[in-house]
């Protein structure tokens, strides 16, 4: 463990094994063109867009879908990204990938050069729709299509013929979690455009301040106004006040203002800041909060927010190999794990914390306290480093989990465009039932989705490359949006 400052002492010999082997085996691995990663990984977004596709889309097998969508409210919500493998709009998960690319490109945009543009405009493509959604004052439109007449199809988003049904929270029906979210996400992408173009960049911060005060001051949960429609899809499981707090921080971020510093101060017990810091994803914030507020604390301008840190510190120890929080689980051959589908959304948004914090504290000369050790900023850097590498074919599988990455990946993914013949190669329609026949055929998927990062293994690190079981190859949006920011720093200090 040379090199390393991590002391083992006090760890069970068996943890401090398992340990020193996730940190020893990057170190014998081949290297990783974590650059041509970067690329594909942005390239992903294209594959997911909804609307009138741009002149200089470049995943030429998709063709403009949902044209109509938002026509049966009378208002324009066309545009916007597909979740996942299926052809629905779901609003919340959408802002909280938005969210994430632009923290990427916030913190490590500096480092990815010509992939910057490429990585704004797919920013851009997710903040131009939450404009729409959000344009008419004391409403959020959350969703468009229902969720269930488009899972009882398998057809290409540019044949969908499923019901385009739009939901909204309003004042009569709150939705602080999915409200306070596309704030956060609006407020984030004013920062990544206040250089590039400040007109649009005020136009997101006055839209997430009022966003914002929407949520706050009508507070109720979706997943209660609108159970039937996003439940158990998107169902909001943590409750809404992590997203109240999570706005709150990226509106203080962007704008700098006190109001929104008093706010995080004066409700940061009732909103519960401490709590279940060991998880984040589109559904928990909470650490995600501690992290970016913790900046603050070790740069020396914020002691008021000293607790934020703290939290921070036990959320970073709650992740270390071998002393992890039992929620928290590492397999045999070093991926983490957590319970639930969808394994790589824990891998990426995890490891883009680790990261990230280990950045601030580098700058600020600091270590984090786990107990009877320290864990310096290099010690959290290699373990996100280990599970990108995981990610990138470091596994027992020998193979890559980022299609189109390596010369072994993912041919069968839970996709309809990409599994579905396209348009180019098959311009008649292909009706809703028509399409079972590729979601069953053992055949690879005719259209490459380049860079989609799927659900991944779980604790076994076993990989069944099939269609059906979709917990382990379906592609998220909110998978790749952190990898970005981690794809990034690993180019340029591999």
């Amino acid at each position: 463990m040379a090199g390393k400052s991590l002391t083992l002492s006090g760890l069970a010999p068996a943890a401090a094994i398992i340990l020193a082997l996730l940190l020893l085996s990057p170190e014998i691995c081949t290297g990783h063109d974590y650059r041509d990663a970067l690329k594909k990984s942005i390239l992903f977004f294209e594959g997911q867009r909804s609307g009138k596709l741009p002149p200089d889309q470049r995943l030429k097998w998709r063709r403009d879908s949902g044209l109509r969508d938002g026509s049966s409210a009378g208002v324009d919500l066309t545009g916007g990204y597909y979740d996942a493998g299926d052809n629905v709009k779901f609003g919340f998960p959408m802002a909280f990938t938005t969210t994430m690319m632009s923290w990427s490109v916030i913190d490590f945009g500096k480092t990815m050069g010509p992939e910057l543009e490429n990585a704004v405009k797919a920013i851009k493509w997710g903040t131009d729709y939450l404009l729409k959604a959000t344009a008419i004052p004391s409403v959020l439109f959350v969703q468009v299509g229902d969720a269930y007449s488009d899972h009882n199809c398998w057809e290409r988003p540019e044949d969908m013929d499923t019901l385009r049904t739009v939901y909204k929270v309003d004042k009569d029906h709150p939705g602080s979690e999915v409200a306070g979210e596309t704030a956060a996400a609006l407020a984030a992408a004013s920062i990544v455009f206040a250089k590039r173009d400040s007109a649009y960049s005020k136009r997101l911060l006055d839209r997430a301040a009022r966003v914002f005060a929407f949520a706050n001051k009508y507070r109720g949960a979706y997943s209660d106004s609108l159970r039937q429609a996003v439940c158990p899809f998107y169902c909001n499981f943590n409750g809404y006040e992590d997203e109240l707090l999570w706005g709150a921080a990226w509106l203080h971020k962007a704008s700098k203002k006190r109001v929104y510093r008093l706010y995080i101060v004066k409700n940061k017990e009732i909103l519960r800041a401490g709590d279940t810091i060991h998880e984040f994803g589109w559904d928990n914030k909470h650490a995600g909060i501690n992290v970016l507020i913790s900046k603050m604390v070790l740069m020396g301008k914020a002691d008021y927010f000293q607790s934020f840190k703290q939290n921070a510190d036990e959320f970073i120890c709650s992740l270390l190999p071998g002393i992890s929080h039992p929620q928290v689980e590492y397999s045999l051959g070093g991926l983490l794990v957590k319970s639930g589908g969808s394994n790589m959304q824990h891998v990426t948004s995890l490891s883009f914390l680790l990261l990230t914090y280990s950045n601030y504290l580098s700058h600020a000369k600091k270590v984090v306290p786990c107990g009877q050790f320290t864990a310096s900023p290099a010690l959290l850097r290699q373990v996100a480093k280990r599970q990108v590498d995981y990610i990138l074919g470091d596994n027992p599988m020998k193979m890559s989990y980022m299609v189109g990455y390596g010369s072994r990946f993912p041919q069968r993914i839970h996709h309809r465009g990409s599994s579905v013949p396209s348009v180019v190669d098959h311009p008649a329609r292909i009706g809703c039932k028509e399409g079972s026949r590729y979601f069953l055929s053992p055949n690879p998927n005719p259209n490459l989705l380049i860079g989609a990062v799927v659900g991944g293994p779980n604790v076994t690190d076993d990989f069944p490359d099939s269609r059906p079981y979709f917990q382990l190859t379906e592609p998220t949006t909110y998978i790749n949006a952190p990898l970005l920011g981690l794809l990034s720093y690993f180019s340029a200090h591999a």
